[in-house]
């Protein structure tokens, strides 16, 4: 911004009504004022009496979500408050993001960098042939005028917060047992005759053992009911042989 700034005025392109150059906080502030714009508005009235009207009919666009992302911050660099990165579908174009951030969530921003993000191939096992492709999408760099931080890391809370966010992640996910019960499974699924239950505990395993000892020892004892009924009635006993 600064080197287009000292560009336009050394062109003589700054200059006001009243033969002055624009300092770089009048130019500033004229270039945002720009940005901020709304497509589709005007300014109705005179003096300090005026009000945006919409021009034309609103249109409203369907469900579309802005995912937001953490901003790319490189290693030992501070992280940018005044910049936001969203996700977004790609046939929204920049004015739909800025007029969508302002109708919706009040957020000036200053500028905004689109790019596509075109996902590779996914190809069979051996690689001989495409078979279809990730997921493609947009990613949005905006600049905004207020400041807005990303949720910390877990690595940058301080204890309490950290046993707080990780209680959270437990209740509403579940992931310390869904990460046991992957461990297990990638780590003992080729040992020879083990077969995932579903039961990492001890007393889940001995429970589930005196469940199937149960049922057996049902099934056992009608059958030993069954014989004894056909012997009463003086019925032919047929006894199949189990290969053992």
């Amino acid at each position: 911004e600064f080197s287009s700034y000292r560009r336009r005025l050394g062109k003589g392109e700054l200059m006001t009504e009243k033969w002055r150059d624009l300092t770089e906080a009048e130019w500033l502030d004229a270039l945002n004022e720009k940005r901020w714009r709304l497509h589709g508005t005007k300014l109705v009235g005179k003096g300090n009496q005026r009000q945006v009207e919409v021009v034309g009919q609103k249109t409203y666009l369907p469900n579309v979500i802005f995912r937001t992302v953490r901003n790319h911050t490189p290693k030992g660099k501070p992280y940018n408050p005044y910049e936001a990165t969203f996700r977004v579908p790609q046939f929204i174009t920049k004015i739909d993001i800025r007029s969508c951030l302002s109708a919706v969530y009040d957020v000036k921003t200053t500028y905004i960098r689109t790019a596509n993000y075109i996902s590779p191939l996914r190809r069979t096992r051996m690689g001989l042939r495409p078979v279809g492709r990730y997921r493609t999408y947009k990613c949005a760099v905006v600049g905004l005028v207020d400041p807005s931080y990303y949720p910390l890391d877990m690595e940058d809370m301080d204890k309490d917060a950290r046993k707080e966010r990780e209680a959270w992640l437990e209740e509403k996910f579940s992931l310390v047992r869904w990460r046991r019960y992957e461990l297990v499974r990638t780590t003992q699924s080729g040992s020879k005759g083990w077969r995932f239950t579903g039961h990492l505990r001890r007393d889940k395993i001995l429970q589930a053992v005196a469940r199937r000892r149960m049922i057996t020892r049902m099934e056992i004892e009608g059958i030993k009911a069954e014989i004894a009924e056909k012997r009463a009635a003086g019925k032919q006993i047929l006894m199949e042989k189990v290969k053992s």
